[in-house]
């Protein structure tokens, strides 16, 4: 598909949406989805919507992912209470990947870890001899 077909919008059948037309053959299916709260920018989670899951998003208006694990639709938040309610969404560039900027219902807690967003273990970094250099 040249790149203005794939810019062009074109509707989801079982939602008669026209936006976009999301890339899922690049990831066998998949697009990753970063979700991104509304109000800090802070980076929430990250997960995987197909074709279904993305349709679906798109017709409840809160973040429906598809479970790699179980193979099954997951809404984030149906159990636990705290939902990902959609304020706006966008994609990339090359229509590979989105961003949902939401609002977090119930108490707050996106991971399943109890905390707000699920990057919460810092990687340690080498310092680079360039960089040690202009500090120091």
């Amino acid at each position: 598909m040249n790149e203005s077909a794939a810019n062009q919008a074109q509707p989801l059948p079982e939602t008669g949406y026209a936006g976009p037309e999301i890339d899922f053959a690049k990831m066998d299916g998949l697009v990753p989805g970063v979700v991104q709260d509304a109000a800090t920018g802070e980076i929430l989670m990250l997960g995987f919507l197909n074709p279904i899951s993305y349709a679906k998003t798109l017709e409840t208006g809160f973040v429906t992912f598809w479970s790699r694990t179980r193979q099954k639709l997951w809404m984030k938040g149906e159990t636990s209470g705290n939902r990902l309610r959609i304020v706006s969404a966008a994609t990339d560039c090359d229509n590979d990947t989105l961003v949902f900027k939401v609002v977090v219902e119930g108490d707050g807690l996106v991971c399943h870890e109890g905390t707000v967003s699920c990057f919460t273990r810092p990687v340690p970094l080498p310092v680079h001899e360039a960089e040690a250099v202009q500090r120091g």
